[in-house]
């Protein structure tokens, strides 16, 4: 009589979205969008063209934020500390701009905090696999 080996079924891990999936990209984006609307202001009253320059800019950020969140756990460690290092490295950059600095100063401060990032988003989920 043969007998016939049966592969066991991989387990199936589903990563569940609970309130932190949306908070936090919710609550970085609000203080983003605030950020860049009083940078925007360039020392005068607020206007509404300043508001909502905070608002789009916040809900722009927001959807990167949410959306590389969810699709974080099909990347290898290294591209997804790249793609956190990029969105940090972006956001500061065009952060710094607002302030009336050069361009090259800008894309130069955007790149030291990507940097700072990969090394330091990389070591964490490096440690925690």
């Amino acid at each position: 009589m043969a007998t016939h080996a049966t592969r066991a079924a991989a387990p199936v891990t589903r990563h569940r979205t609970g309130t932190a999936s949306w908070a936090i990209p919710l609550a970085l984006g609000a203080v983003f969008g605030f950020y860049a609307g009083f940078l925007h202001r360039t020392g005068t009253v607020v206007g509404w063209g300043d508001v909502l320059f905070g608002v789009v800019a916040g809900l722009i950020l927001a959807a990167l934020a949410y959306g590389l969140g969810r699709i974080q756990h099909s990347m290898p460690r290294e591209l997804r500390a790249f793609a956190y290092a990029s969105l940090c490295g972006i956001a500061i950059g065009f952060l710094h701009s607002l302030t009336g600095t050069s361009i090259l100063r800008s894309a130069g401060m955007g790149l030291m905090f990507a940097a700072a990032m990969l090394v330091v988003s990389f070591y964490v989920f490096y440690t925690h696999e």
